[in-house]
């Protein structure tokens, strides 16, 4: 594991309530310790990591210990942010209008299905565009499976949207341009009565490069953050699982679209396994029920490091805590060795 915080990026994720924020954080505070600066973000909408480290977080940066920042990203705030964003660059190349019309249509994107994600991700990518600069480790916390598998396919979606965009600009931009010239005037140029019914709106050269300037900005940023999400020598993804059926499940699940979108998966972290010392006759059968999960794990993710957490005696709170849980992912020590039980 402690190769793994000489990256630059790490996504942690797995199903809902398997331990992604605890170990995040754990993470985080480790390579904080060694001291690199790092930042940690949560894009849980069910945030928890400001709870674990006793610290009220929003969506601005939160020194949280000695070379660790932390911020929570509210995805309903990012899609407000995103749709004001595009409303505002629309208002600023129509008529006065259409402004109704673009409320109107903006109020609908909102609950449009994929708004969020595709605010969350303009997030990520400038978050990570601007971090990288000053942190030598970004964390991500993320949303449960489903949503984050969501997130990181949308670079290459966007990426791909915003190129059919940019051709078909250029090819409007084009046309309007031929049109013009058959018409007998030079490019740019209106007759007396069109610039009468049309004097509101913002000259079409202009437009057409805000357009193009938005398009390409857009276009740059998804690229990027495209890339850096496929660069397995500065970026990981950490899967994280208890030993039970259904986030074994979600986990094969989720490791073969990862693979499929050729993230680079690094490690597999098996949370919450019983203490040795655990007695008694209902926990001997979830220890039984649990071998033969951990059996499969060892199976069926072969492929994959896998690092072992034991259950602990009470809940995860506060730095020691999480120093702690840090020694023990890069000690890796396995459920049968003596010395597993903290």
């Amino acid at each position: 594991m402690q190769d793994l915080l000489e990256r630059r990026i790490l996504f942690v994720g797995g199903k809902g309530g398997v331990g992604k924020t605890t170990t995040a954080a754990a993470l985080a505070l480790l390579a904080a310790e060694q001291g690199r600066r790092v930042l940690v973000v949560s894009t849980d909408p069910a945030h928890s990591l400001g709870d674990i480290f006793a610290r009220t977080l929003n969506d601005g940066e939160t020194a949280l210990a000695a070379n660790l920042w932390g911020l929570e990203i509210d995805p309903d705030l990012a899609a407000e942010r995103y749709i004001h964003t595009v409303q505002r660059n629309m208002r600023d190349m129509v008529n006065p209008a259409m402004y109704g019309e673009i409320r109107r249509q903006m109020h609908l994107a909102r609950l449009a299905p994929g708004t969020v994600e595709a605010a969350l991700l303009e997030r990520v990518s400038t978050l990570i565009a601007e971090a990288r600069e000053r942190f030598d480790l970004l964390i991500f916390d993320t949303a449960p499976t489903g949503h984050t598998l969501r997130l990181l396919s949308l670079p290459e979606i966007m990426a791909a949207w915003t190129d059919g965009l940019l051709k078909h600009q250029e090819h409007a931009s084009k046309l309007g341009q031929a049109l013009e010239r058959l018409g007998g005037r030079r490019s740019g140029e209106q007759h007396d009565d069109l610039r009468f019914f049309e004097r509101e709106d913002p000259p079409k050269q202009d437009r057409n490069s805000r357009i193009r300037e938005i398009l390409l900005e857009r276009r740059r940023k998804f690229h990027q953050a495209r890339r850096l999400m496929l660069d397995a020598e500065h970026t990981a993804f950490i899967l994280v699982l208890n030993a039970e059926k259904l986030p074994i499940l979600e986990s094969k699940k989720a490791l073969a679209i990862l693979r499929e979108f050729k993230v680079p998966v690094a490690a597999l972290v098996v949370n919450r396994v019983l203490p040795l010392e655990a007695e008694g006759t209902f926990l001997e059968n979830r220890r039984r029920q649990e071998a033969a999960y951990l059996a499969e794990i060892e199976r069926d993710f072969a492929s994959l490091r896998r690092i072992y957490l034991p259950l602990l005696p009470h809940d995860v709170h506060g730095i020691d805590t999480l120093k702690l849980i840090g020694q023990r992912l890069i000690t890796e020590i396995k459920p049968q060795s003596p010395t597993w039980n903290y």
